[in-house]
């Protein structure tokens, strides 16, 4: 299935919450992306229902195995462009990080592959 770049989004900060608490809250979530909290119950009753999130009694939510893969590979993208925007563009890292927030979700893989090839020769990233 191809996740759209709101469930993308949804997916990463989800990741990135469960790495500070080990869990993710929906005010959290709402925070985070600015979206309110309604939005975030909808995405996360949707999420649940495709398999990507588990959600226990008490609102905390956490991947599953399968949104875990989806997640860590949209963060992969997003740090290995904020990496070529700042080393091959010279953007300060906040500039780059919000460049690259955008280009993930529309970046081809042959893109990134290209990326990739030119972080690797440049010995800037593995």
């Amino acid at each position: 299935m191809k996740l759209t770049e709101s469930t993308e989004m949804y997916l990463a900060t989800i990741m990135l919450l469960e790495e500070e608490h080990e869990s993710a809250k929906v005010v959290e979530i709402a925070d985070i992306l600015g979206v309110t909290k309604p939005s975030v119950s909808k995405a996360m009753k949707q999420l649940l229902e495709e398999g990507y999130i588990d959600k226990e009694l008490y609102g905390h939510i956490t991947l599953t195995d399968l949104g875990r893969q989806a997640a860590e590979k949209v963060v992969h993208k997003r740090r290995l462009i904020i990496s070529y925007l700042q080393h091959s563009l010279g953007l300060s890292r906040e500039e780059a990080s919000r460049n690259a927030c955008r280009m993930e979700h529309v970046i081809s893989d042959e893109m990134l592959e290209g990326i990739r090839t030119y972080l690797k020769d440049q010995k800037l990233h593995s």
